[in-house]
């Protein structure tokens, strides 16, 4: 095995409330046998952020035998005490605050942060997602100090793409970011809140951006079982295995675009909904 290989795990969309013990069980033993360099969780690791739910949260990755790093989701901003809310939204977080937004260095492959959950915004859906200016110039210049050769996966919750119509756009300012990150030597962006998996080309005006999207480890699924995204680093490539409970391919795991309602539609005690069948197109080798 090359000395430039590396294994990380994507997770997303755990959801503590509404969580999946089975397949988190299963991943947890997946991390203790393989040995990931690194777990990338892209947000809402609590269902309404709550107490009980972040205390088991941060039992639960605190438990991971993989250095972490973790972004802050919509699901986990408090949503019953807005003063909070507003003054101190990351306090619940602690326990593992030293992995919230931590940017780990693979050797030549580097794992750099954007936040996308912010505390309010001027419309009434905050579930969105929104780059703010500070949140991409904090990430601009982690990426830019990169010593050259090092490439960079960069982590969000929502996805950077701005589906619907101004008001209502999906991740507000994604747009911008994708074109800020297309010139600079990212070779994916990592994201969640779909609860669904995706591996996309992006094509920006100033180049092609690959979006990576993990599904859900929650019983909120969506049309696709729990799962996480397995992927290996070889020093040129990335590949994406969808690794989930079903033996599901990840070409049938796998959307083909981004919904411009993200929200699950289903909860705990519906049906499971079947398997979509999707044909896929392998991205392009850069």
């Amino acid at each position: 095995m090359a000395s430039d290989f590396r294994r990380i795990f994507h997770l997303s969309d755990i959801h503590f409330g509404l969580e999946n013990n089975r397949a988190l069980d299963w991943v947890k033993q997946e991390v203790s046998e393989k040995r990931p360099d690194a777990v990338a969780i892209t947000g809402d690791l609590t269902m309404r952020a709550r107490h009980r739910e972040f205390a088991a949260a941060t039992h639960w990755i605190n438990s991971l035998e993989a250095p972490v790093t973790v972004e802050v989701g919509n699901h986990d901003m408090p949503y019953f005490n807005p003063i909070e809310r507003f003054f101190a939204p990351y306090r619940r977080f602690h326990g593992m605050e030293e992995k919230v937004e931590k940017e780990l260095d693979l050797g030549d492959l580097v794992i750099v942060p954007l936040k996308t959950a912010v505390r309010m915004q001027p419309r009434l859906n905050w579930s969105k997602g929104w780059v703010s200016q500070r949140a991409l110039e904090k990430c601009l210049s982690a990426l830019d100090s990169l010593p050259t050769g090092k490439r960079a996966l960069v982590t969000v919750h929502h996805p950077l793409r701005e589906v619907g119509t101004q008001g209502t756009a999906l991740t507000k300012n994604g747009d911008m970011a994708l074109r800020a990150l297309a010139k600079r030597n990212v070779e994916a962006v990592l994201s969640g809140h779909v609860h669904d998996a995706f591996d996309i080309m992006e094509d920006t005006v100033e180049g092609p951006v690959r979006m990576i999207g993990a599904g859900t480890l929650s019983k909120r699924t969506r049309s696709t079982p729990p799962s996480f995204n397995e992927i290996e680093w070889n020093g040129e490539r990335l590949t994406v295995c969808v690794r989930n409970l079903e033996d599901v391919e990840t070409s049938d795991m796998q959307i083909d675009d981004v919904p411009e309602n993200a929200l699950p539609p289903r909860h705990e005690g519906d049906p499971v909904a079947p398997v979509r069948q999707i044909p896929r197109v392998d991205p392009p080798v850069r």
